[in-house]
C-alpha cells in the first residue's frame, strides 16, 4: 500500500478510507482482468463480495476502468456492509510503451457513509496526474 487516507468522521466506528496502490504491468492484461481479479482477492477476505457495477473509462491514451463492489467484512470486530469503489488507471511510459504501470485508486467506506464521502473521492480522483518528470 502506497498511501492511506482516513475520513475524519467514523460511522458506528468505522472509517471511511481511501488507499492508493500500483504496480509495475510488463504483461498484456486487461484492466477488467486486473479488475477482476481484485475481486477474486476480495472475495478471499470478505464475504458476500458482489461488482455492482463496472465501467470503462478515459481514453485509447490513458485508459481506465471503474468498478463498484458491496461485501460483508469484519471490522473492528463488527460485521459491517460495505462498499468499495475502485479506481483503476494505465499509464503507458512516454517513450517505451511496453512499460506500462496501473494505478488503483480506492475508496472503502460503510453502506451509509459512501454517499456522503463520494464527492470527495471523486474530487479526489480528479486530481491525479502522471508526474512526467521533466521527460520530453
Amino acid at each position: 500500500m502506497a498511501f492511506v487516507a482516513l475520513h475524519p468522521q467514523p460511522d458506528a466506528g468505522f472509517t471511511a478510507n481511501i488507499t492508493i496502490d500500483g504496480e509495475y504491468r510488463p504483461d498484456a492484461a486487461t484492466l477488467a482482468e486486473i479488475a477482476d481479479h481484485s475481486v477474486q482477492r476480495m472475495r478471499e477476505v470478505a464475504e458476500s463480495v458482489v461488482v455492482s457495477n463496472r465501467k470503462e473509462v478515459g481514453s485509447p491514451d490513458a485508459p481506465g476502468l471503474t468498478q463498484k463492489l458491496t461485501f460483508s467484512a469484519v471490522a473492528g470486530g463488527v460485521p459491517r456492509a460495505l462498499v468499495q469503489l475502485q479506481v483503476y488507471l494505465s499509464r503507458l511510459h512516454v517513450r517505451d510503451p511496453r512499460k506500462r504501470a496501473v494505478i488503483r485508486l480506492a475508496l472503502t467506506a460503510t453502506q451509509e457513509q459512501s454517499a456522503a464521502v463520494l464527492g470527495d473521492f471523486q474530487e479526489f480522483v480528479r486530481t491525479v496526474r502522471p508526474d512526467t518528470g521533466g521527460v520530453s
